[in-house]
């Protein structure tokens, strides 16, 4: 190779390692930013429970201030705040939905998935078609007659109406079954049938292990829409009694209520609401990564 030849080379290589550092550059600065615009209303919201009122009133502050132990004393023990927010009440009755609702959505909707991907019935596109269908409508339009059916059933303030519609989730099953379509071969449940196993035993032992990055996904945001909902428990927890109410009625109570001003407080109660979300995402998300990992090894 002659010394022009390798200039050339050698100009090709630092331009295309230039262009590589470049884009690689962009994309942590652009990801960087992203990251600061998701994570700044919590950090903000953190530090105003650290506030006082009149702080917050008074204009943003990035530093945390020392009114933590107040604002904690007061939505624990001043009986205005009592009235309307009980945190244990709360997130027991929340986390008793969320966890509830959330495993039967990736549960059911993992199991409907893999019947229309694994088999061949004369229904099965048009099954599939329905349940696309179906997610197009939304909750509002059915709720008065939903809120009919229940009060017709005596399910009114009771849990179970939160809990057991979770079952149907047709959002989920097209992304689960999205998800089996690229990453999960008929040909394992053949030689699992070959070996004797028994179809549950199938979906159970081999579909769900190898699923786990999509369930983890499906969990996460199962998991967020139950904790945050409001609109459904508002309508069915109809009582007054503040044992039976989950921990998003007591804070938009909080919110909207002309007797309680004190923002600090209010920063703190719904800092402590968001607590589960950010522990189920930190538990879940080693599940997204393994699998993400797992599936970038090729043999």
């Amino acid at each position: 190779m002659s010394d022009n030849m390798k200039s050339v080379y050698g100009n090709v290589k630092d331009n295309y390692s230039f262009k590589i550092k470049l884009k690689s550059g962009i994309l942590v600065l652009w990801f960087v930013i992203l990251t600061i615009i998701c994570l700044l209303p919590i950090y903000i919201l953190v530090i105003n429970a650290t506030r006082s009122h009149t702080d917050i009133a008074n204009g943003l502050s990035i530093l945390p201030s020392d009114y933590l132990k107040k604002n904690w004393s007061t939505v624990f023990t001043k009986p205005e705040f009592k009235l309307i927010f009980s945190a244990f009440h709360g997130y027991k009755n929340s986390l008793l939905i969320t966890v509830c609702s959330t495993f039967l959505t990736v549960f059911f909707s993992a199991l409907t998935a893999y019947g229309i991907h694994v088999y061949d019935f004369k229904l099965k596109e048009i099954s599939y078609s329905v349940i696309l269908l179906v997610m197009m409508v939304p909750m509002q339009v059915t709720s008065a007659g939903f809120i009919a059916f229940m009060s017709d059933l005596k399910l009114t303030n009771t849990y179970w109406p939160l809990i057991l519609p979770a079952i149907a989730a047709p959002g989920v099953v097209y992304f689960m079954r999205s998800y089996m379509k690229s990453s999960f071969p008929l040909d394992i449940v053949e030689a699992a049938r070959i070996d004797g196993c028994g179809e549950f035993r199938t979906f159970v032992s081999i579909a769900i292990p190898m699923m786990k990055p999509a369930i983890a996904v499906q969990a996460i945001f199962a998991f967020i829409a139950s904790w945050n909902n409001f609109y459904t428990p508002n309508m069915i927890l109809i009582s007054v009694d503040l044992k039976q109410k989950t921990l998003p009625m007591m804070v938009s109570a909080l919110q909207s209520s002309d007797k309680l001003n004190d923002y600090g407080a209010i920063y703190l109660a719904i800092a402590l609401a968001i607590i589960p979300i950010i522990i189920a995402y930190v538990f879940l998300s080693r599940f997204i990564i393994a699998g993400v990992a797992l599936g970038g090894v090729k043999e």
